[in-house]
């Protein structure tokens, strides 16, 4: 399989409007040759370098149709979309999408397409539950990585208005 995005290259710096101290919107994201048998995607994205040296889950998107091809940029921050795609709980506690807000520097965000031989019921919105019940159903992954960095953004946040950043600490 092959993930792609129309706003930024594998290795590249992600858009601003993709941060979540401006617009906050998901990246679009496209891709191709899906193994036989594929019943369902997902998707999630994660901040290989967040806090206390485990991953900082951005997104998990997952039951979406077998003959999808693309999520659409700026998706609704619901648990389930219109046409039954599910979204889970992400590490701002959160439904959908949070964008990057690295506290400092620059930082990889991974995201990992998965086709699923099946839809999948999580035991719950977690990361945890979501990522487990994909790993017994994936049957093919892709992935496509994008940077973000902290300094690149303080000068659009005075643009805003903005004089610092947001901070955020997992607990648990």
């Amino acid at each position: 399989m092959i993930l792609t995005s129309q706003g930024f290259a594998d290795g590249s710096i992600m858009p601003f409007d993709c941060g979540y101290e401006s617009m906050n919107r998901s990246p679009a994201l496209s891709w191709a040759d899906a193994p036989i048998g594929t019943r369902s995607f997902a998707v999630v994205c994660q901040d290989r370098n967040g806090p206390d040296a485990r991953p900082w889950t951005h997104w998990l998107i997952w039951n979406i149709g077998p003959t999808e091809t693309r999520l659409s940029p700026g998706l609704p921050q619901y648990p389930r979309l219109e046409d039954g795609t599910e979204q889970g709980l992400n590490d701002y506690l959160e439904y959908g999408w949070s964008g990057p807000c690295p506290p400092i520097g620059v930082h990889e965000y991974v995201f990992t397409l998965y086709a699923l031989g099946e839809a999948i019921r999580p035991a719950g919105p977690t990361g945890r539950a979501v990522i487990a019940a994909l790993s017994a159903a994936a049957i093919g992954t892709a992935r496509l990585s994008g940077l973000y960095d902290s300094d690149g953004a303080k000068p659009a946040l005075a643009v805003l208005g903005m004089d610092a950043r947001a901070t955020f600490r997992r607990t648990a």
